[in-house]
């Protein structure tokens, strides 16, 4: 289970980047972050695997404090949280099978990670997970010569391979056609079923996250302003999340309201 409590960001700029954020994810479940851009819905993703340092708050993945740890301690946490990215993540001028490899350098020695000399074992799953994304025969195909859908789809079965204890998706399907998102939806929720594992979506696309999340997180100005299944989203949630900054904050003093949380400069 994933825990954020309190979890906020202000930037050496003054500009609150989230502001008190709380909020679990749990067991198999897929929960969709939606939200204007500027809400701070990247911004939240990136603190929970602390690839933005959060100023205060706390993240705790399975009794693990996140924010708690460094160094080698908190490179071993990072294994735990697979990271699939909005611009895919991948090193173009390697094969598909090296990109989704990289998904074991966390559990392999620098010597084997520079001469690329993973276990039988590793390179089994990396073919298995291969397959069970659609792509395989793809594995000696250079990244850049893949489509937008299956560089997305590389990218997922690198994540799969660290073994994660959950999923962490920027924007999956913001450069995709209508047909290829909503392949890629299918495919996160049908591994967060089969592995047991908790995905969390950060996503501008409402349909889909309608469509596809167990539970929806609506963002306004970087404020918590919306948490419940995608049947509690209603014409007034919607408002409330998509109207303008200072509507927003006026809804702070409103009692039957969550409380605030999380205010971001990035989407």
């Amino acid at each position: 289970m994933l825990h954020v409590t309190e979890l906020s960001k202000t930037y050496p700029t003054g500009d609150e980047a989230l502001k008190e954020v709380s909020m679990e994810v749990d067991g198999d479940e897929t929960l969709a972050i939606i939200g204007p851009s500027g809400a701070g819905k990247s911004t939240l993703i990136a603190c929970i695997n602390r690839l933005v340092e959060p100023t205060s708050g706390t993240v705790v993945l399975d009794g693990t404090e996140i924010t708690a740890l460094s160094g080698s301690r908190l490179r071993a946490a990072r294994r735990e949280m697979g990271m699939i990215f909005q611009e895919y993540g991948l090193v173009d001028r390697l094969t598909v099978m090296e990109n989704v490899l990289s998904g074991r350098l966390g559990y392999v020695s620098n010597w084997q990670a520079f001469r690329r000399n993973f276990p039988a074992d590793d390179v089994r799953m990396a073919y298995e997970t291969l397959d069970r994304v659609g792509l395989g025969g793809f594995e000696d195909q250079r990244a850049d010569e893949l489509s937008g859908g299956q560089r997305q789809r590389v990218g997922i079965a690198r994540a799969i391979l660290q073994q994660p204890k959950i999923l962490l998706v920027d924007e999956p399907t913001s450069s995709l056609d209508p047909e290829t998102s909503r392949t890629v939806m299918e495919l996160l929720t049908e591994i967060a079923s089969e592995e047991g594992i908790p995905v969390l979506i950060n996503i501008h696309e409402i349909g889909l996250a309608v469509e596809y999340a167990d539970r929806i997180v609506g963002l306004a100005d970087g404020r918590l302003v919306f948490e419940g299944s995608p049947a509690e989203l209603d014409e007034g949630s919607m408002d409330l999340i998509y109207r303008d900054g200072e509507a927003a904050e006026e809804s702070e003093s409103t009692p039957d309201r969550p409380e605030a949380v999380g205010d971001v400069p990035s989407t």
